[in-house]
């Protein structure tokens, strides 16, 4: 018979699950910022333009999906643009739309970033849970984000 977990014990478990993820993220991020000089929201862009079609996407979108205001996006897509990873492309089709794209240089960072990662996790994550329990975590995140993320409210 199972029994339902106590205040204690609820509050307890989320905890470890804030731990345990703050703990993967501080390691999977030093290891970025160390290999390729990339802030996490830089690397967050990086990764989205890479695995996006013609490795684009609107600004707009990009700030959102990346959880950032219109004016944190503009500094971080300064910076990119800067070290020429991104550039700002305007929309052919519609004026009001700026892409964010990937450079050659940018691809090839992004590209190697995002291969490093998968390496990091690897290591950090699938190891010491294996296979299924990797998944079964990502389903349960899916389904809290699904629950209380924005879209629910």
């Amino acid at each position: 018979m199972t029994t339902e977990p106590d205040d204690d014990e609820i509050v307890t478990w989320w905890g470890l699950v804030i731990e345990g993820y703050l703990a993967t993220q501080d390691r999977l991020m030093g290891e970025i910022a160390e290999r390729f000089d990339l802030a996490p929201a830089s690397f967050d862009i990086l990764v989205r333009l890479v695995r996006s079609p013609e490795h684009r996407l609107p600004m707009t979108r990009l700030a959102k999906e990346a959880a950032l205001s219109s004016g944190g996006f503009t500094k971080v897509a300064d910076r990119l643009v800067a070290a020429d990873l991104i550039e700002r492309v305007p929309s052919s089709e519609d004026r009001r739309v700026t892409y964010a794209c990937l450079t050659e240089h940018g691809l090839d960072v992004a590209s190697k970033a995002r291969q490093t990662c998968a390496d990091i996790l690897r290591e950090r994550v699938l190891t010491p849970l294996g296979n299924r329990s990797s998944e079964e975590l990502a389903e349960a995140m899916r389904t809290l984000r699904t629950v209380n993320g924005a879209a629910a409210e």
